[in-house]
């Protein structure tokens, strides 16, 4: 072999891409901790599930997606970037989706900072939309399961803060003693 194109090389900005996440989640995870690194990361997981949501409703041609058009949603962004999710049910009360692969394949395991990209883009599109979210992550590929288990509840539980993940409130008017507006609750 003389020219390094010929090289058996497995590296196209795909694996590239997936790796950089996941070695920018490692130094974070490293530097400041899981809780802090999950934060971090959940920032940018909120300024991407906006820039979806803007997509789809743009391309849909609506203000507001209904519930059962936020999970075809869910289900349909993940299928479109390699992430095998699907709908298990969905009620007026929640959405429970699964999957099979994580869209960052491998480099996902043992990194349970980078799962905050799929509980804000989730929770954002979900409170934008609905009013309200809350992102709970029952089972991740991340922490090791075959596959992720991931419950949106639409609507808000008593003392149930903290318990069941994330919440996410879009620009309804947020329950008395929540956050303002867009503002994520941990």
């Amino acid at each position: 072999m003389t020219h390094t194109t010929d090289a058996d090389i497995p590296l196209d900005r795909d694996i590239f891409l997936r790796t950089l996440v996941r070695e920018l989640a490692t130094s974070l995870e490293s530097v400041v901790g899981l809780a802090e690194a999950s934060g971090y990361i959940s920032l940018v997981g909120q300024s991407v599930g906006t820039h979806i949501d803007d997509m789809y409703t743009g391309a849909l041609a609506v203000d507001r997606l209904s519930r059962r058009q936020v999970a075809d949603v869910l289900v349909d962004l993940k299928q479109r970037i390699n992430g095998d999710f699907y709908v298990i049910e969905q009620d007026e009360q929640r959405i429970v989706l699964g999957t099979r692969s994580c869209p960052f394949a491998e480099k996902v395991i043992g990194r349970e900072s980078m799962c905050m990209m799929t509980s804000n883009i989730f929770g954002t599109i979900a409170a934008r939309n609905l009013g309200y979210a809350q992102v709970e992550l029952v089972e991740t590929i991340a922490r090791g399961a075959a596959g992720c288990r991931v419950v949106v509840h639409l609507v808000p539980e008593a003392g149930a803060v903290g318990d069941r993940g994330r919440e996410y409130f879009g620009d309804v008017p947020p329950a008395p003693g929540a956050l303002a507006a867009g503002r994520v609750v941990e």
